[in-house]
């Protein structure tokens, strides 16, 4: 069994992923920390944890974890994404894994140095409904892709939240505009080649909480906007010449209604629905990346790939910046 460590006793952690870690058939959670030792031992004791940590240093000391889930704040997690490897470990880091492409190449040295397995949490890649509208795609169930459209928004203005501090990492495009991004660069296999962006800021906060952005993918475009100060929408479209697929729910698997793949002909006439119930996209994650880090020949996200992803978000900041295209 693969012995998980967790280092914040951060919302998402509590809420979302240590129940689908608890819940995975290949994984414990064994350890958590926190710099409040109290909250440590709060969480541990709430989810049968066994050690509690006051120290993110002391878990990743001790010899009964294996790996380590990284939900801090983004500023921190290249930090202790590259301290977690020197220590040995294995290592799954909440997205966005850094705010600049150019800082993941120091996690590539210490994953390569140690010979540990690490990788960025978008566990939208481990859920079939994205695999299925791969699938569909790639077999010319749409005919040519011309467009993928998207839309990741929520209303959040809690000065504390970390979305909305700018020294913490803050800002829409880090927070949910990788999304649309990573969807669409899984399903197409394509990358973005160029970027004209809107991008606003909030006057108090300083972070970007509206985007809007269009994005030269070579044979087809992309049109997304984030914002973290609208009426809360998800949505994905991607749109050919014989039919359209829609991803409903696209990230926040069964939050905002069934997790659904609908293809739809060219004239709207007939639809193919294809419905996903309990899928847990948190366990399947950890199950894929537990069996990566035994050595197992399994498809995971890859650092890599988070340079590829964190690129099109620098550009798109640039792009901001001026008219016209901005090369990624």
């Amino acid at each position: 069994m693969f012995r998980w460590g967790i280092l914040s006793t951060a919302k998402i952690g509590r809420e979302f992923v240590i129940p689908q870690l608890l819940d995975a058939e290949n994984g414990v959670v064994t350890a958590i920390a926190s710099r409040d030792e109290a909250r440590a031992k709060a969480v541990a004791e709430r989810f049968g944890i066994p050690h509690a940590f006051s120290s993110y240093e002391a878990l990743l000391a001790s010899p009964e974890v294996d790996g380590v889930y990284i939900p801090l704040p983004t500023s921190q997690h290249v930090e202790w994404a590259v301290k977690a490897a020197d220590a040995g470990k294995h290592v799954l880091v909440e997205k966005p894994l850094a705010l600049d492409a150019d800082d993941i190449r120091q996690v590539i040295e210490a994953r390569d140095r140690n010979r540990v397995l690490v990788c960025e949490a978008f566990m939208v890649t481990y859920h079939p409904q994205w695999h299925k509208a791969r699938e569909l795609v790639a077999e010319g169930a749409i005919g040519r892709l011309r467009h993928v459209q998207g839309a990741f928004t929520y209303h959040n203005v809690d000065p504390d939240n970390m979305r909305n501090r700018p020294e913490l990492g803050g800002g829409g495009l880090p927070d949910i505009g990788v999304y649309p991004t990573v969807a669409t660069r899984f399903v197409t296999g394509c990358e973005p080649e160029r970027i004209q962006a809107v991008v606003e800021r909030d006057a108090k906060f300083g972070t970007d909480i509206y985007a809007s952005v269009k994005a030269d993918c070579g044979s087809f475009e992309m049109s997304f906007y984030v914002s973290t100060q609208m009426a809360a929408r998800q949505v994905m479209v991607f749109h050919g010449d014989k039919g359209f697929i829609e991803v409903e729910t696209p990230f926040n698997s069964r939050v905002y209604g069934d997790d659904r793949v609908i293809l739809n002909s060219a004239d709207h006439g007939t639809s193919t629905v294809y419905r996903y119930g309990d899928i847990r996209q948190y366990r399947r994650q950890a199950e894929a990346f537990a069996r990566a880090a035994g050595g197992e020949d399994v498809p995971v996200f890859t650092l890599e790939e988070s340079v590829k992803n964190q690129k099109v978000i620098d550009a798109i900041y640039r792009a901001a910046a001026h008219d016209g295209w901005e090369p990624v």
